[in-house]
């Protein structure tokens, strides 16, 4: 970052800015795949893995229990796609922070 012009770091900026994703389209959480049995004599789930799999999305709050939430088979594909754009927002708003950080370092106006 030190080495970048102080015009690179606005245009780095304004570019990660246009790479997040839509902020209605994000998703905190885990995906968590499991199998259960079910407890039936003979039944197949016995001798596997059990049936399944199931996915539960489980977030986590400070000072509490994670909370799990079954997710339909239906909704998996989507609901990791919204789990894959919170962690991709991420990353972007520590990238942006850190031009910020930058910019203020070098006492530029930060907008």
């Amino acid at each position: 970052m030190q080495n970048k012009s102080t015009g690179e770091l606005r245009r780095k900026r304004a570019a990660l800015l246009r790479q997040l994703p839509p902020l209605k389209e994000i998703l905190r959480g885990s995906l968590i795949e499991r199998y259960k049995r079910c407890g039936k004599p003979g039944c197949k789930c016995a001798e596997g893995p059990g049936h399944g799999p199931k996915y539960y999305l489980s977030v986590s709050y400070p000072s509490a229990r994670p909370q799990m939430d079954y997710v339909p088979q239906e909704l998996h594909d989507q609901v990791t796609e919204l789990l894959a754009n919170y962690h991709r927002a991420r990353e972007i708003l520590e990238q942006i922070s850190e031009i910020n950080h930058e910019l203020l370092r070098r006492r530029e106006a930060l907008s």
